[in-house]
């Protein structure tokens, strides 16, 4: 088989990058596919990956925008003719009590963190499954699992995110194609690290590694995922937490 094409979205955010790294680094090719309107980041980003060369591009999307999505699978599968691999890292925090909450601050994360992984999963799984082999590992949190207090929201949303993997698991799984989702804990990311020290401080003392996460850690799971002989996995939830949240 030729070299294996994936898209991460969210990919020049802090995990998005790591990923797009580490499966660039596996042998893929990998579109890092985000917003086009932070040019200094995009730069920052294409600088970081220049000694991988061709091997991480750069495409704008929008994932909260139907039409987005569509529009670049279709310039992927024109220019690398299929998508193997679709990592689904795109996600936003609307941080609030539910009491006071807007609609606007629900449906906003929603459009972004559940709707744009339908639109993109849906436009990548028909291909997947007409060649016989396709990856989808989404990005879902411990959040997800425990709650969080001022995120009704995101909780919901990553929650709803493993609803989604398991039944699209069982819907495609005799098609070659598998759908995990990984649950990554409190990681080295602007959002964490922009937290007060002593809040973070009172975060790390309670996972039990010690330490918050590195992007990279989480990176390798998705890349474990992603493998081509990882094809006995699916419908699965890997939890990357350092021990914060422990369940069978």
């Amino acid at each position: 088989m030729s070299q294996r094409i994936a898209i991460v979205t969210g990919g020049i955010g802090g995990l998005g990058s790591a990923i797009c790294r580490k499966l660039a680094e596996s042998g893929r090719t990998v579109i890092a596919a985000d917003l086009g309107v932070r040019e200094d980041r995009i730069a920052e980003f294409k600088s970081e990956m220049a000694d991988l060369g061709e091997r991480v591009q750069f495409e704008a999307l929008n994932v909260a925008d139907e039409q987005s999505c569509n529009d670049l699978v279709a310039r992927v599968n024109a220019k690398h003719g299929r998508v193997d691999v679709l990592v689904n890292a795109a996600g936003i925090t609307r941080d609030t009590t539910l009491r006071k909450m807007t609609t606007a601050q629900w449906q906003d994360l929603m459009r972004v963190n559940l709707d744009g992984v339908f639109y993109m999963s849906r436009a990548v799984v028909e291909g997947m499954c007409d060649r016989g082999f396709g990856r989808i590992v989404n990005i879902s949190s411990v959040n997800g699992q425990t709650g969080q207090f001022g995120q009704t929201n995101y909780s919901a949303s990553k929650a709803g995110l493993h609803g989604f993997t398991m039944a699209l698991a069982r819907e495609v799984a005799r098609k070659g194609v598998t759908v995990n989702s990984v649950s990554p804990g409190y990681c080295r990311t602007a959002m964490v690290m922009s937290i007060p020290d002593n809040i973070r401080e009172q975060i790390v003392s309670q996972i039990p590694v010690g330490r918050i996460g590195e992007p990279s850690d989480i990176a390798r799971a998705v890349d474990f995922l992603a493998a081509d002989d990882a094809g006995f996995l699916t419908g699965v939830n890997l939890p990357v937490n350092g021990g914060l949240f422990i369940s069978f």
